[in-house]
């Protein structure tokens, strides 16, 4: 395993070697790469998370070898050169090569051919050295072989199977798909004019080379492919291919060449083109489905570390127009107060109403910020509010509701709030993610948030691994408040999971909060291991222990007490105090266990105990002129806010229905590899109005510096 994945990775080998140690004791990747750095020295997330992927191929890798070497054992066909083969075998494609000769079929013409006894002379013609080929067929004239052509046909479709079943021939077509297959399209005519098939018309005849077809166009030809509106087909010269068979198989002139020639053709036709085209293509989806879910990963990161506003509190409004404004009021840790419904928009418009309630909610409730949801109604909603003049200097921020409606209708909503409707719990998770957008956004399954593209399309299983990480990362990086966080968020700490967190929840409401560290061991069910490996990112405000509130792990405790004594200081007294604990010689605390590396992480939280890594939220302002796409001209420059990321750019929220796009080639001067490197999800930019497309709601933009 070991030497696997070193081959597949650029780590070094002790890193790798100590990585895969802790992985076999059950330690998770956020505890390694937080508490472990110096036995993987200093692996982050990302590249411990390579080795879990290399290690568990390696792990199916090998079991499809025992299970091959198990099924050929049994048939008696097992050399030792064959298993030495097998064993060696680095991946699963040169495996099923191996095996395909001996892998059991269903009824082929070959078999047929075989049971016919047609198997000898095929073996005649592959030897080449037959001058008289009519005389050796009439041999196998019999009852179920009635004729000279009868025998031919089958002994072809013999050595077209042994054609099939050579590693070196189907290589050799591997790389010439690698290298120039193309993809082309072509339209369904009868579904040419379905109103659904419009939004592919790019498709409608199509051809690229599959090797430049980037993931997310390749992606949409296999979606349109899917929904029947258009048919694919993965192409090289066909021509090319036969004569480098020929030229590998054909040793000589005549009627056996002739009859390998023959089979040559159909084996490529039937068996080898149909099996490897389609093995390209999966392929090529497989690497679309990679630079698409890595795209969503990073959106979903930079989505979940979004600004947090913090402990205010909040009145929270989910804008309508006939149905009216939900209207919910938030305490400074989320609690819900109270809620209404107001009527400011048509048909009602009751304007004159609406800001008197909501000036009279932010006075009883002593609002400290408003948060207006980006859906329907949103920018007539905030014009209001905007009007209002509250006696204190309310925050007025609009908040994506992204995946809200997921959240409204999910059983998790149904649990928390369970007597009130869909409308009142998308208003309140409106309002929690202002205040804190992880742990709002942990309820709602990710793939549903909307930051992607295709999402739906690439392995649902690689994207629910991708993404799961993702969160599990962000929610350990940021830390969690053991007294406050839900089941949801809980469960994403290092070695939590699920059940436990239910089972902390259950804890804290019959006991009371957690006043130490020390005291999460009491959590039924909760025993060392788990307690290790989350233990370092549970926070617990105003505890015991200041050193509870950071990302000390209890198991360095003792060290920063000696610290402490060392300097004749209390712990609380040394916290925050910069100067003091940069002027500590570390090389004194170094030990097999302890080394510089985690002792500058401790120095560092004891600098600033349990800092927010995320920014904090900032007001944004749109320009108050544009309310639709009407209202955009060519060359105006705007405000605007990324609200999604793809392969071939971002999408930008201007303050109307309508987003725009930044193409890359619009991002910047020079050529753009990664949209990421230029812009981030929730960022505040500036954007030049290049082109409006009202009629198909199209906007191009360019990213202003």
């Amino acid at each position: 395993m070991l030497n696997y994945v070193l081959k597949h990775t650029n780590l070094p080998q002790k890193s790798i070697k100590n990585t895969l140690a802790l992985l076999a004791e059950d330690c998770t990747i956020p505890f390694i790469s937080r508490y472990r750095k110096e036995m993987t020295g200093n692996l982050d997330e990302v590249q411990i998370e390579q080795i879990v992927l290399f290690k568990e191929q390696f792990e199916t890798l090998e079991k499809r070898k025992a299970t091959i070497l198990k099924a050929i054992e049994e048939q008696g066909e097992l050399s030792s050169d064959l298993s030495s083969k097998i064993s060696a075998a680095e991946n699963l494609t040169i495996l099923e090569d191996l095996y395909l000769p001996y892998k059991k079929k269903r009824k082929t013409k070959a078999e047929t051919a075989r049971k016919n006894g047609l198997e000898p002379f095929a073996k005649i013609i592959m030897s080449q050295n037959t001058r008289d080929l009519e005389s050796s067929a009439q041999r196998f004239v019999s009852k179920e072989v009635p004729s000279i052509d009868d025998a031919l046909e089958g002994a072809r479709h013999i050595i077209a199977e042994w054609i099939n079943e050579r590693t070196d021939i189907r290589n050799t077509i591997r790389n010439e798909f690698e290298r120039h297959a193309i993809i082309s399209t072509k339209v369904v005519k009868a579904k040419a004019e379905d109103e659904k098939a419009q939004k592919f018309r790019d498709y409608f005849k199509w051809d690229e080379p599959l090797s430049r077809c980037p993931s997310h166009r390749l992606l949409a030809i296999l979606r349109a492919e899917k929904e029947g509106f258009i048919r694919v087909k993965v192409e090289i010269d066909t021509q090319r291919i036969l004569d480098r068979i020929d030229h590998r198989i054909i040793k000589s002139k005549g009627a056996c060449a002739d009859q390998i020639q023959l089979a040559i053709t159909d084996a490529y036709k039937r068996l080898l083109y149909p099996a490897l085209s389609n093995e390209r293509l999966v392929d090529a989806k497989k690497k679309a489905d990679e630079t698409a879910i890595t795209i969503f990963a990073k959106n979903l990161k930079q989505l979940l570390l979004g600004s947090p506003l913090g402990e205010k509190r909040i009145l929270a409004i989910d804008p309508g127009f006939r149905t009216g404004c939900k209207v919910v009021c938030l305490d400074a840790q989320g609690g819900f107060l109270y809620n209404e419904t107001i009527f400011p928009h048509p048909p009602k418009s009751d304007e004159a109403g609406t800001i008197k309630t909501i000036e009279r909610l932010v006075s009883k409730y002593d609002i400290e910020a408003i948060a207006i949801g980006n859906g329907t109604a949103s920018r007539e909603t905030e014009a209001i509010v905007k009007r209002i003049g509250f006696k204190n200097k309310i925050q007025i921020f609009v908040v994506s509701e992204a995946g809200a409606s997921i959240y409204s209708a999910s059983k998790i909503a149904r649990e928390e709030f369970p007597d009130f409707d869909v409308t009142v719990r998308g208003a309140i998770s409106i309002g929690r993610r202002l205040a804190d957008p992880l742990a709002e956004l942990v309820k709602i399954d990710a793939k549903s948030i909307g930051v992607g593209q295709y999402q739906h399309d690439v392995d649902q299983g690689q994207l629910q691994r991708s993404l799961d990480n993702v969160v599990s990362n962000c929610v350990n990086a940021v830390g969690v408040n053991i007294n406050t966080a839900s089941v949801p968020l809980l469960s994403s700490v290092s070695g939590i999971g699920a059940k436990l967190a239910e089972n902390i929840v259950t804890y804290r409401e019959e006991n009371g909060a957690f006043n130490s560290r020390t005291e999460i061991k009491k959590v039924p069910r909760l025993g060392g291991k788990a307690f290790e490996q989350g233990a370092g990112f549970l926070r617990i405000k105003n505890g015991d222990n200041p050193l509870d509130d950071s990302s000390v792990h209890p198991e360095r405790y003792k060290l920063v007490q000696q610290i402490a004594k060392d300097l004749k200081l209390n712990i609380s007294e040394i916290i925050g105090n910069s100067a003091l604990l940069k002027s500590i010689p570390l090389k004194n605390y170094c030990s097999e266990e302890i080394g510089l590396l985690t002792l500058k992480d401790i120095i560092t939280e004891l600098e600033k105990p349990g800092l927010d890594i995320r920014e904090p939220a900032k007001v944004f302002e749109f320009n108050q002129s544009i309310r639709t796409i009407d209202d955009l001209k060519i060359g105006q420059i705007l405000p605007g806010i990324v609200n999604n990321i793809t392969a071939f750019g971002c999408f930008v929220d201007v303050g109307i229905k309508e987003s725009g796009l930044i193409h890359v080639s619009n991002m910047a001067d020079t050529f753009v590899k990664d949209v990421n490197e230029h812009v981030q999800l929730q960022q505040q930019i500036t954007v030049k109005v290049l082109e409006v497309d009202v009629k198909r709601k199209r906007i191009q933009l360019k990213l202003e510096k």
